[in-house]
């Protein structure tokens, strides 16, 4: 008999000498039969698991750094994922869950099927002559500027049609955010936000408030239009002198950094040259994502409609 235990990571299977030693069948030379027999998705199927131990020599995984660790918070993957990675990994936690080396029976919490970028309606292939080549994008619009075209081109989830968008739209929303910010920063940068203009302020807490809640639910696209909301705001403000008084000036500062810290994640070089066009010490990325003050979130008026006979006759605001 063989010794069917694994041993220094190599396959039992090898210890079956005079069966892995043989002929090829083609040459009439030495060869060694393969001993690597089972299918990757046995690999694939617990790989997260030894991500929390990688480390570990000694076992498949440290069950503390496990427990501390998984399950996973997220997992992106395409459609296809359901019927192959998904369904083997999900056996395989429960399985180890039924034997007591996991404390949890589903392997990942959150899943998100992300879409493709398609041309003119099919997959991109050379067989059907439709392919884009990203370098030349890049190299005409710039890194940020596809990035954020296929962000703000929809959900996720969606296929986006190359032949539908143009990253013309980024390049000269990027050319307007620089513009403001450049405004800004030459006004010069000593101020404190609280002391800043409170409707200006009510206006850029309520766009970050928004941009973090479509951020977090992956609405990458609404999270942007927020954005480009938080430049026109800036931007009119700009254009009505608020730079002029301190609690303007203040207010308008407090806004472009907010713009330029939430950019860092869609837009990370534009966001790093207008972060330092605003005076502040690279990086950008160091700030950290703008919180929301909840005082400036109340609103202290409502909007009240009047509807006879389900039309509007009037609204007024108290």
């Amino acid at each position: 008999g063989y010794e069917l235990r694994p041993e220094g990571g190599r396959s039992p299977l090898e210890s079956a000498t005079e069966w892995v030693t043989t002929t090829c069948p083609k040459c009439g030379g030495d060869a060694m039969r393969d001993t690597d027999t089972m299918d990757t998705f046995v690999d694939s199927s617990w790989y997260y698991l030894r991500y929390a131990s990688a480390d570990d020599h000694t076992q498949a995984f440290d069950v503390e750094r496990v427990r501390r660790w998984l399950p996973v918070d997220e997992y992106v993957g395409g459609v296809e994922h359901a019927i192959l990675h998904l369904l083997y990994s999900r056996f395989f936690t429960k399985v180890l869950n039924d034997m007591g080396m996991l404390d949890f029976s589903e392997p990942f919490l959150r899943l998100t099927n992300q879409g493709q970028v398609i041309m003119d309606g099919a997959s991109m292939s050379k067989t059907k002559g439709n392919l884009v080549n990203l370098q030349e994008e890049i190299g005409k619009y710039g890194a940020d500027a596809v990035r954020l075209t296929m962000l703000f081109a929809g959900p996720p989830e969606e296929d986006i049609d190359w032949a539908d968008v143009s990253p013309t739209g980024s390049v000269k929303w990027l050319s307007r955010v620089w513009r403001v910010a450049s405004d800004i920063g030459a006004a010069g940068k000593d101020s404190d936000p609280t002391t800043g203009d409170p409707e200006i302020r009510a206006a850029v807490h309520k766009l970050i408030a928004d941009a973090t809640t479509q951020t977090d639910a992956h609405r990458f696209n609404v999270a942007i239009a927020r954005l480009m909301e938080l430049t026109s705001l800036l931007r009119r403000s700009v254009d009505a002198d608020a730079l002029s008084s301190p609690a303007g000036a203040a207010a308008v500062r407090e806004g472009a950094g907010a713009l330029a810290r939430m950019l860092s994640i869609f837009a990370p070089f534009a966001a790093e040259e207008i972060w330092e066009l605003l005076g502040n010490e690279p990086s950008v990325v160091h700030a950290g994502w703008p919180t929301a003050d909840p005082a400036l979130l109340v609103e202290d008026t409502v909007t009240c409609i009047v509807q006879v006979a389900g039309k509007l006759r009037d609204k007024f605001d108290g």
